[in-house]
């Protein structure tokens, strides 16, 4: 099973495992009950030698209390409430890898110029429709792809005007 180096993947994996009744392998999560921030828990699964996405939900701005309960919240429901997937099931746990990434504040920005999928999520917008695409994924290595990814998942056309934001992350393994 893999074994996360990260407190905040650390407390992901605890968080799947314990809703699994499995024995949690580690601890020592608590320094993230100190402060509050936005994250996304995104779950991949190895197959034929290539991992692929199994789930990822999260926040924007933050919801819960702190970070803390951001990352087991947002854990659960990458695990079982994703609408692209099926619930987790206790099989794969043994191919899952996981990433916690923490949001920085987005910023509003003018033009795609601004951005770069490497360094920059980005979120499009257009009435009450919100596309949003996290930084520096692999088969993302133009604006252009990242846009029309982030547009899609809104369900926005290509040639609607949208609002544009940017944000960095932290991501942890």
């Amino acid at each position: 099973m893999y074994l996360p180096q990260s407190v905040q993947v650390r407390l992901a994996m605890n968080t799947i495992l314990k809703s699994m009744d499995r024995e949690v392998l580690f601890d020592g999560c608590e320094e993230l009950k100190e402060f509050r921030a936005s994250c996304f828990v995104s779950l991949h699964i190895e197959k034929d030698g290539q991992e692929v996405l199994r789930g990822c939900i999260g926040t924007l701005s933050p919801v819960k209390e702190n970070l803390y309960e951001e990352i087991r919240s947002n854990a659960l429901s990458a695990a079982y409430q994703d609408p692209r997937f099926s619930p987790l099931r206790e099989s794969e746990l043994e191919n899952l890898t996981i990433s916690v990434d923490v949001l920085e504040p987005s910023e509003p920005i003018d033009s795609p110029d601004q951005l770069d999928p490497a360094v920059y999520g980005v979120i499009v917008e257009r009435d009450c429709r919100r596309g949003v695409l996290l930084p520096d994924l692999d088969g993302v290595d133009t604006v252009e792809r990242q846009l029309e990814i982030a547009r899609s998942k809104a369900g926005i056309r290509p040639r609607e005007e949208v609002a544009l934001q940017r944000f960095k992350v932290i991501r942890y393994h």
